[in-house]
């Protein structure tokens, strides 16, 4: 069965999205280690997840004010989502908020884990990981209205730098 038009650029947006997040990750894990912490310190392994952990936590606070903003200058969504259907733009604010929730509390999980358990020499790839969820909120947020195809590479760039992350971390537990 082929595969639409929607998929097909989802599926372009998810293989793009795999590539760059697996470079960056690497490049900041090979990089940026040796400038992170000097010393292999229980309070620096904290540290570096706390700074990265709070830099996304802003996009998380931002999707919050802008759904409240809306809320509170549309008098049709005032009343908030339990009470009302909502507006499209309500409603596609509430989808941002969402899906910015669920990948904030997996990126905090997967930067804390990786943060203890991975070698000092790959903790680069956490600051990587941060940019990489930076620029993927922001490529998602504004393509949200596109459509699928629109919000694919930041959705992914997303969910894949956090992904890889966790995976890595599952590894390097294991062994």
């Amino acid at each position: 069965m082929p595969l639409s038009d929607k998929q097909t650029a989802v599926l372009k947006g998810m293989i793009a999205a795999l590539l760059v997040c697996a470079l960056a990750l690497i490049a900041g894990a090979l990089l940026l280690s040796e400038t992170l912490l000097t010393e292999d310190t229980l309070a620096g392994r904290f540290l570096l997840p706390a700074k990265s952990g709070l830099a996304i936590s802003l996009w998380l606070l931002a999707a919050i004010g802008v759904l409240a903003r809306h809320r509170f200058f549309t008098p049709e969504d005032i009343d908030g989502s339990g009470l009302t259907e909502g507006t499209v733009t309500a409603r596609r604010l509430q989808a941002v908020l969402q899906n910015t929730l669920e990948q904030t509390v997996l990126a905090v999980i997967a930067y804390g884990c990786f943060a203890l358990l991975a070698p000092i020499q790959y903790l680069g790839a956490l600051p990587a990981a941060a940019l990489l969820f930076w620029i993927g909120r922001t490529l998602f947020w504004l393509g949200y209205g596109k459509g699928a195809g629109g919000r694919a590479f930041g959705f992914a760039l997303t969910f894949y730098s956090t992904a890889m992350l966790l995976i890595a971390t599952l590894v390097l537990a294991i062994l």
